[in-house]
């Protein structure tokens, strides 16, 4: 199993999910976080007085999902986040060793499907 945590443009949270549904994958995780990279930021004007602003609001989804899907789950985030603009975000993909589904006590991947 992998862990496959996604950093996206809000904008395009929507169409994420959908995909990653149209796919199998039964759950994610999404987070609200701020980061630069890049992008760099801009400068805004507040009141007459121009300020940096450097950390840009960005969309964390998260998923766990069997071996056999994770090339599928990246092509198919790759295709649902990309502007083709500076700031569409990163993939990472980690190793998982173990899930437990609280409710029932499943472990491995019968805990994420």
């Amino acid at each position: 199993m992998k862990r496959i945590v996604a950093i996206i443009k809000p904008f395009k949270l929507d169409d994420v999910k959908q995909e990653l549904s149209q796919i199998g994958v039964q759950g994610i995780t999404v987070t609200e976080v701020k980061g630069f990279g890049r992008q760099k930021g801009h400068t805004e004007l507040y009141r007459g007085a121009e300020y940096v602003v450097d950390f840009l609001p960005k969309i964390q989804v998260s998923t766990v999902v069997s071996d056999a899907i994770v090339e599928q789950t990246i092509e198919v985030l790759i295709k649902a986040a990309q502007t083709g603009r500076i700031g569409d975000g990163k993939i990472f993909v980690y190793p998982v060793e173990d899930a437990i589904r609280i409710r029932t006590g499943e472990r491995g991947e019968a805990a994420v499907s």
